[in-house]
């Protein structure tokens, strides 16, 4: 695992952390099942504080993206179908709000296309 963090980048350390182990989860760089480092070795071989990768673990759990088996370490979960479940989810839940709100389902429509152009800068 290779993670680089700039810390003039103007991102926060623990974001950087959380989306560079992330996009390594999903491209396979990170099979399922690899352990990561402890907070602790993360934080010293990338000079920053315990509290800042236990955030990012904390988020990428949160995630889906690994999980946290007690004493046996941090691991790279599964996380295709537990991310896929959640984007559904919140999908469910968007379709239902703006039903709610009135919307037609072109608009509904108009405002996720950009919403995800703003985020993935198409």
């Amino acid at each position: 695992m290779t993670l680089k963090i700039h810390i003039d980048e103007g991102v926060a350390p623990y974001e950087q952390v959380r989306a560079q182990i992330a996009e390594q989860a999903r491209s396979g760089a990170l099979p399922v099942g690899y352990r990561l480092p402890t907070v602790r070795g993360l934080a010293e071989s990338l000079g920053l504080a315990a509290n800042t990768v236990a955030k990012a673990y904390r988020a990428l759990e949160a995630d889906g993206v690994i999980e946290t088996r007690g004493r046996n370490g941090t691991f790279v979960a599964a996380a295709g179908s537990a991310a896929e479940r959640e984007a559904a989810s919140a999908a469910q839940a968007y379709a239902e709000r703006v039903v709610r709100l009135g919307l037609t389902e072109e608009q509904a429509s108009v405002a996720v296309r950009e919403a995800l152009r703003a985020v993935y800068g198409g």
